[in-house]
């Protein structure tokens, strides 16, 4: 059907509405297939007219289409049944058990058994998963969340869940242009035609003398255009033409306007259990029951259709039990218990006045920032107990003050700090005061904190301060007593936007995005939640928070889930999960006091964790369960109300107690980190920012390139894996050395030098092309030259409280049940010759996989292939998922293309080509947007990710005598600090600046030396680990690449080895402990490495070139003796 039918179809439903002829407005949306009426189809799920529901649904896709679809089909059935058995209608369930739920016994038979047996309970609620089903009516608004889900998700939906904006009665408006148009083409025209019919064209009779009148204000047929015109079928668009703000949900105006799939829903198998809760248009909302994801119909997986992936919610089925209003839900067993918790007092700080606002680094995780009741601001070494720096409040240049604020310091000079805060890269922190003003400072490591800008903000106090990226430059936002909100240019103080319709004075704001979409949630006095675009357009929302008082906002950290946390003028204190996508609360949390003695702070942590100080303690909530989790009091000391702040890790939260003291309470992992500077003299341990990371911020800063916080930042691996800054160790600065002492370098030859362990082998694998440790930290990953993957995964138990991967202990060679492996599609000659790659999801539950054939989808926990497409030549050499939309992925060819693929819409996007050779390494950077690529030509390219234009390339430099036709692979990774890279070749390291492709540090294998088999980059990004074909792995310090300790093959191979041609062939580096890496060997075993306990780390970082250790310093010439490195 042409452009114009199916837009006529659309003036047509228009009409019929208008008309009031409803049954007919559905039919003809059910047979067009144009759009799907989603408020009929929730008014027919409630009403139960189930017959009606199918054959609405039937006008936009069929049970096999997808498996969406099937998905959708069979909760309506399953809920059908469940309400016949629920009313003992026996013969009605049996008709609907044959006729109706029976096809799904062709993917399912166990799970059709199961529902078949519910017939022989007295009630169904007596089966486990479905003990929590409620009334009929309760259970359909459930199941109706899910359907919703799974329609957006749909891609047989795509573009027909909104109707197009019309002005109101469009077709009338249309058919009376057209009769004005042929009245003025009457040779006679009369002033009053009589329309008569619309089945023929109009024409006057004999003339009267008179002129027609003018078409513009006469209409001929029928009066002005009713309104209301088609207000049901429209309002489900996010920005509906409105003469004044609306209450729209909160997620519907933050999300684009474009039709684009709906990513964040798992298109499940079918369950007997109902659909899980969770809230709507949530993009990378992980389903928090399972670990993995459980089988998925190899009917539904072996179908060609397009497929997606979202960032959190695994591909797989999600067998989910069925949730209710009340119930807790399910966790990953990746979680810990409540041990997770920081509960230990490790630190007690005296800061000397009163805290009011603390935060950790985002990058240090243990340099806490405080501002107090006097204005004074401390920063803190947690871990050596230093107060680096102490400032007491001062206004900078009070000539560029207003008057109003110099008034208000002569009456009142005590001024107090309301906020402080970091930018996301720890360059800049923000202070908001109690009078007026704001002041930036530039952070440089240590002790240099420099004055940035000062700026005359609000009129009284700034109550809040917080950092954002819109249009990709960093700003500050802040929030004031004059009852308006203030967005500010970081770098100049320019004022970029003032928010105005509170009608109290602003408490407090949560800048976010969502989908590209840059927001700023904003809390007033008066109780009221206004939510901001940068447009000056005024409020998109207008609620009210619990309490009506004092409330602030945070999301969790992965960004998916929003919590509001607010005290009311009487004392009662409230923390809430909001419902986005309608505007309401989701659910309450209870265990407060009944009056709080002050206002409740609160904070999030792990995506899993919400904390508030209230009642002299820390009480701790698991955000999936609304009853207390647990409570603590710091060992007594604490205020009323303390005051509250996590690091990102959640390892250590910082709390404030009477007397001016801050406790810091840590979990194991914090003890661990802190543990590192208790040896540490008071200079050494002073924290340094690296030169890579601070000219990073830099170039990211001046260049307006940095798009997202770095909150976000991922670090993509050369193995394919894409880590979250969040998951990651915090970076342990290199400790100076003693410059009375001579260095040496730490040798380690003997198996008691070290720990490692060979994994355990139930399966016989050539060699080892692959490896990866999973995200969770607690398995790892290979692929071995046949094709074959393996997994161990370590257990948690009394030796392994954490289940993390460790040395010192064997973890188990995991298969499923089924006993199946997960074998990729291999090439049809020797799959030994076929270069192999594999991409991790970032929730472990899939692996993307290829081996010179197909690329195949597993499921990572039944070893299932989910799908496999592309089919070789070319043949895929590398793959690397977008860090924001794991729908996409970049492949690398053996034709020395790139291809931007698609996987929701099975489609590639783009065909990047600048080598030669094949591809051999891709690296994203999420804050420049930038790919970086290199292949086998030993070139390296810069491709930006907005239109995928190559923006520079760089051949790398080769000792002299070496043919640059000689075949070999390079490597890249991306820095911590994302704006740099490590490059891996046979022949050499080295660190690159990525924005002008510049060498910064360079290390050259030497000539007799043997060559390099791979390395990367510890979580941290402080180490490179790297490993030789003589089977010698060596750790560098990343800042200089200077070599600081040396593992010999006799400290990890067996004796019967040692002499033969046994060495690492891949290298990964675990994704939370700097110290732990794993190698995978050309005789198909797996070792894994980390320091002895006592050492607890990989040598002594080697002395600065030239007394300096800037990662910025001139690399050596390739031929270079380097004869101030140690010999390797």
């Amino acid at each position: 059907m042409s452009s114009l039918s199916r837009e006529l179809v659309f003036l047509i439903l228009q009409f019929l509405d208008e008309e009031k002829f409803k049954e007919t407005v559905h039919k003809l949306e059910q047979e067009s297939g144009f759009f799907f009426n989603m408020k009929y189809f929730e008014d027919e799920v409630h009403n139960g007219n189930w017959d009606e529901v199918e054959k609405y649904l039937s006008g936009f896709t069929k049970v096999d289409d997808n498996r969406y679809s099937m998905k959708i089909f069979f909760e309506i059935r399953k809920q059908k049944y469940l309400e016949a058995l629920d009313k003992h209608d026996r013969p009605k369930a049996v008709e609907i058990l044959v006729k109706d739920l029976k096809v799904f016994s062709t993917f399912n038979e166990e799970l059709f058994k199961e529902i078949t047996q519910l017939l022989t309970l007295e009630n169904f609620r007596e089966n486990e998963q479905l003990s929590k089903y409620g009334d009929t009516k309760s259970a359909r608004s459930i199941m109706l969340v899910e359907l919703k889900k799974l329609i957006e998700a749909n891609p047989l939906f795509r573009d027909k869940l909104q109707f197009p904006t019309l002005r109101n009665s469009r077709l009338r408006t249309l058919i009376n242009q057209s009769l004005n148009w042929q009245h003025q083409l009457c040779k006679n025209p009369r002033p009053n035609p009589d329309i008569k019919t619309l089945f023929v064209d109009h024409s006057c009779g004999p003339p009267n003398g008179a002129r027609a009148p003018s078409p513009v204000n006469n209409p001929l047929l029928g009066g002005i255009p009713k309104a209301g015109g088609f207000p049901p079928l429209g309002a489900h668009g996010p920005f509906q033409p409105t003469a004044s703000p609306v209450q729209t949900p909160l997620a519907g105006w933050m999300s684009s306007p474009s039709s684009v799939p709906h990513p964040a829903v798992s298109a499940g198998a079918i369950a007997l259990g109902g659909p899980s809760i969770s809230a709507l248009k949530h993009p990378r909302t992980p389903p928090t029951a399972l670990d993995y994801p459980s089988a998925e119909p190899e009917h539904v997986s072996k179908r060609t259709r397009p497929m997606g992936i979202s960032d959190e919610v695994s591909l797989g089925v999600s067998m989910l039990p069925m949730s209710f209003p009340g119930q807790a839900h399910g966790h990953s067993p990746a979680f810990k218990a409540p041990d997770d918790l920081p509960k230990t007092v490790a630190r007690t700080l005296t800061q000397g006045s009163s805290p009011m606002s603390m935060d950790f680094h985002p990058i240090k995780q243990t340099l806490l920032l405080v501002g107090t009741n006097v204005g004074d601001i401390g920063l803190w070494e947690v871990g050596s107990r230093e107060r680096l720096v102490q400032k007491t409040f001062k206004v900078w240049d009070i000539s560029k003050c207003s008057m109003p604020l110099q008034a208000a310091l002569v009456k009142e000079p005590v001024v107090s700090v309301n906020r402080v805060i970091w930018s996301p890269d720890g360059s800049l922190f923000g202070v908001a005061y109690s009078r007026h003003i704001v002041q930036l400072y530039s952070y440089h490591g240590g002790e240099d904190m420099r004055q940035h800008l000062e700026i005359d903000a609000h009129v009284g106090g700034v109550n809040d301060i917080s950092f954002s990226t819109p249009n990709k430059q960093l700003c500050v936002i802040t929030c004031g007593d004059d009852k308006t909100i203030k967005v500010w240019d970081a770098a100049t103080g320019v004022k970029r936007h003032t928010f105005e319709g509170h009608e109290a004075p602003v408490y407090s704001i949560c800048p976010h995005y969502k989908e590209n979409i840059q927001f700023i949630f904003s809390t007033a006095l008066d109780g009221k939640i206004k939510a901001w675009l940068y447009d000056n357009m005024g409020s998109r929302v207008d609620y009210d928070a619990p309490g009506r008082w004092c409330t602030t906002m945070a999301y969790s950290a992965d960004g998916t889930r929003l919590f509001s946390c607010g005290t009311s003028k009487d004392g009662e204190s409230y923390i809430v999960e909001w419902n986005e996508s309608e505007g309401a609360v989701k659910r309450t949390y209870q265990g407060f006091h009944k009056r709080s003695l002050g206002v409740v702070q609160f904070d999030t942590t792990k995506n899993r964790y919400l904390a508030a100080g209230d009642d002299f303690s820390i009480k701790f909530w698991d955000m999936d369960n609304v009853q207390l989790l647990t409570a603590i009091d710091g060992d007594g000391g604490l205020q009323a109300s303390p005051r509250i702040r996590f690091n990102k890790e959640g390892s250590l939260l910082a709390v404030s107690g009477n007397e001016n003291v801050i406790k810091v309470m840590a979990n194991s992992d914090g003890l661990r980190l802190l543990h590192t500077f208790e040896n540490v003299s008071s200079e050494s341990s002073k924290p340094a920012i690296s030169s890579l990371a601070a000219a990073a911020a830099a170039a990211a800063t001046s260049a307006g390139l940095t798009d997202r916080p770095a909150n976000v930042v991922s670090i993509q691996g050369m193995n394919g894996d894409s880590r979250n800054m969040v998951d990651v160790k915090p970076v342990i600065t290199e400790e100076p050395n003693d410059k009375s002492k001579i260095w040496k370098l730490t040798e380690v030859s003997e198996p008691s030098q070290c720990r490692s362990l060979r994994l355990p082998e139930n399966l016989r694998v050539a060699k080892i092309s692959r490896l990866i440790f999973t995200n969770s930290g607690n398995a790892i990953l290979a692929l071995a030259s046949n094709a074959i993957h393996l997994l161990w995964k370590w257990q948690r138990n009394d030796r392994n409280a954490t289940g993390k991967a460790t040395a010192s202990l064997p973890p188990q060679q995991w298969q499923p049940a089924s006993g199946i492996l997960m074998t990729n599609d291999a090439a049809e000659n020797n799959p030994e010759e076929a270069v192999p790659c594999f991409a991790l999801s970032k929730n472990d539950s899939y692996v993307m996989s290829a081996s010179g054939g197909k690329i195949s989808l597993f499921n990572m926990m039944t070893f299932k292939t989910m799908a496999t497409f592309m089919p070789p030549p070319p043949a895929a050499t590398f793959l690397a998922f977008h860090p924001q939309d794991n729908n996409i992925i970049a492949i690398g060819m053996d034709d020395s293309t790139i291809q931007i693929y698609n996987v929701r819409v099975d489609e590639v996007k783009s065909k990047l080509k600048g080598h030669s050779k094949r591809i051999t390494g891709l690296a994203f950077s999420n804050v420049l947007n930038v790919l970086v690529s290199s292949g086998a030509d030993a070139q390296l390219c810069v491709w930006n990710t907005d239109g995928w234009e190559k923006q520079r390339s760089k051949v790398l430099p080769l000792p002299q005598g070496r043919p640059n036709t000689a075949p070999s692979d390079t490597r890249v990774q991306f820095h911590q600090d994302q704006a740099h890279f490590l490059v891996v070749h046979e022949t050499q390291l080295a660190i690159y600046e990525t924005t002008k492709l510049e060498c910064m540090k360079q290390w050259p294998v030497r000539e007799s030396s043997a060559p390099i088999t791979h390395a990367t980059f510890s979580c941290d990004s402080q180490l490179v680990y790297a490993s030789f074909m003589d089977a010698t792995i060596c750790v560098f310090s990343s800042a200089n690449l200077r070599l600081r300790c040396r593992v010999n093959p006799s400290a990890y191979l067996p004796a019967t080895l040692s002499n033969s041609n046994v060495h690492p062939l891949v290298i990964a580096a675990h994704p939370q402990e700097p110290n732990m890496f794993a190698v995978g060997l050309s005789d198909g075993g797996v070792h894994i490495f980390e320091p002895v306990e006592s050492e607890g780390k990989w040598g002594v970082a080697p002395p600065a070139e030239n007394g300096s250790a800037s990662g910025a310093a001139a690399a050596p010439s390739v031929g270079a003796s380097a004869s101030d490195q140690p010999q390797r």
